[in-house]
């Protein structure tokens, strides 16, 4: 029974890691692309965990996998939000009909190297 629902749980992951890849592909801007990888990608690999832990069921390799998902669910979102700030900072264009901008509406993308030096110093 452990086998079929941990077989489920990979299945599972594998689509949403697929889905994640036609993402990469598919989407208009490097925004939207990070969102969409991110996303699936993490939840992917943690379904992928999940279902070996089950399959598995021993206690070290479920304290190995649950680290694994915790440092992956910590620097995938820390990952995307520096990537996304970096892309916005250099001036890489949102797409034509994106709605929002919260960077620009906070201030960040005037920054620049120079407003970087600024905030550096204060």
């Amino acid at each position: 029974m452990n086998e079929k629902i941990g077989l489920a749980l990979i299945v599972i992951g594998v689509l949403f890691d697929i889905s994640g890849c036609i993402g990469l592909v598919r989407l208009p801007d490097v925004y939207s692309r990070i969102q969409a990888s991110t996303t699936c990608v993490v939840l992917g690999t943690t379904l992928i965990l999940v279902g070996s832990l089950v399959i598995l069921g021993s206690l070290p390799a479920t304290i190995k996998g649950v680290i694994c998902i915790l440092f992956m669910l910590i620097t995938s979102s820390v990952a995307a939000h520096a990537l996304s700030r970096a892309a916005h900072r250099s001036g890489v264009p949102l797409w034509d009909k994106s709605v929002v901008d919260r960077y620009a509406e906070d201030g960040e993308g005037d920054a620049g190297p120079e407003g970087a030096d600024k905030e550096a110093q204060s």
